[in-house]
């Protein structure tokens, strides 16, 4: 059976064995080391007697309408987004991602006929541990669906039949991609949206790198493409990425109203809450874009050393957004080769890129030949993990 257990876990059994040979660096975890905006303690000491309170499921008003005001300054909506019914807090995307998979099949359930098939969740391969998590604890398929250089790392929306889709609950796409990158356009989101529309399936967007893009292309979202419609597509994000707040826990869905409402009355009951002085924190780094700008332009910097330093080599090609290095090491033995080997004879960490996907029909993991690097650290750090790379591959 395939191993279905989270990329990390893998990791360490896989390197456990072995003793580095230098001094351990990781690149292996996507989790933000830039310094956090300067105003955080301060509002959090302003709001301390929110820890003395239970939070409510939907987040306070001020932090919803900071979310809502966000989305407004940020994309180019057909008309602003409802703070009071179409916003809700998250507990980080993640958490949302895995809840709403289960809403979404209790709604489906509800209203569709899957024509005596079982219904599925479809995601993209690689993908996020957590959509498949969310879509295996819904009772659904999880059905991969390729990426490739050619299809610009992106499912190929040719390949969605009728017949798949009559069965589909809900479909998980990030952009920009994790782990290559990816940027969806918004023709892309639009063509998506409206497959999901025909068969009453719901698109669920992770949009949690939206504001790491390294080039001239700004990211699209899809409540910019949805029109003055929410329904069926909601979208997620969170401060982990956009902030450098990993640690915060802080995050929000918005999108399809009726869809929240029911997401809401399961938060009730199942979900975790977000303390209000987390969301206060929240409501000040939503409005303020002086921090994520000087973030992005460190995300820049690296890559414009990556894009000198792996010229020519592991098909590198710079990505349109997000912090990760997306390498064929297929010349290495594969990832987790390379994996091994970098960790054994220069003390760095990176993910095997198939543990980050599953075996397609063929049977074999399309991402066995690769290893994804999170440029996560300073200037220097990352620049010390592309030396490490390259003398340990070489």
């Amino acid at each position: 059976m395939e191993d279905r257990r989270s990329p990390f876990i893998r990791l360490a059994e896989l390197l456990a064995p072995v003793a580095p040979a230098r001094a351990p660096l990781s690149a292996a975890v996507g989790e933000p080391q830039h310094a956090m905006p300067p105003f955080v303690g301060d509002v959090l000491a302003k709001s301390l007697a929110g820890f003395g309170r239970y939070p409510r499921a939907e987040g306070t008003t001020a932090f919803r309408d900071a979310a809502a005001a966000w989305l407004g300054r940020r994309y180019a909506l057909a008309r602003p987004v409802d703070a009071e019914r179409e916003v809700l807090v998250l507990n980080g995307s993640r958490e949302g991602l895995f809840s709403a998979a289960i809403v979404a099949r209790r709604l489906a359930d509800a209203r569709r006929d899957y024509g005596g098939r079982r219904p599925a969740m479809l995601l993209p391969n690689p993908f996020y541990a957590a959509y498949a998590a969310g879509a295996e604890a819904a009772g659904c398929e999880a059905v991969i669906l390729p990426t490739t250089r050619d299809s610009g790392w992106l499912p190929d929306l040719a390949a969605l039949t009728p017949e798949l889709m009559a069965r589909t609950v809900a479909v998980f796409l990030a952009s920009p991609a994790n782990p290559q990158g990816a940027l969806a356009s918004p023709a892309y989101l639009a063509e998506l949206l409206r497959l999901c529309r025909d068969h009453g399936a719901y698109l669920f967007a992770d949009e949690c790198y939206s504001e790491i893009y390294l080039g001239a292309e700004t990211p699209a979202g899809l409540l910019e493409v949805a029109g003055g419609d929410f329904s069926n597509a909601l979208a997620f994000n969170s401060l982990s990425k956009r902030s450098s707040l990993p640690g915060l826990r802080c995050g929000f869905i918005a999108g399809d109203p009726d869809f929240l409402k029911s997401f809401l009355a399961f938060r009730w009951v199942a979900a975790p809450q977000v303390p209000e002085p987390l969301q206060a924190v929240g409501v000040a780094a939503l409005g303020d874009e002086a921090h994520v700008d000087a973030s992005r332009d460190l995300y820049k910097a690296k890559f414009d050393l990556a894009d000198r330093m792996l010229a020519g080599r592991f098909g590198y090609e710079r990505p349109g957004g997000g912090f990760f290095l997306w390498l064929d090491v297929a010349a290495a033995g594969g990832g987790e080769q390379a994996a091994l080997r970098l960790w054994r004879e220069q003390g760095l960490r990176v993910v095997p890129g198939g543990y980050l996907a599953r075996r397609d029909l063929s049977g074999k993991n399309p991402c066995d030949a690769y290893i994804r690097v999170a440029l996560v650290q300073d200037l220097a750090a990352c620049e010390e993990v592309l030396a490490r790379l390259l003398d340990g591959l070489a």
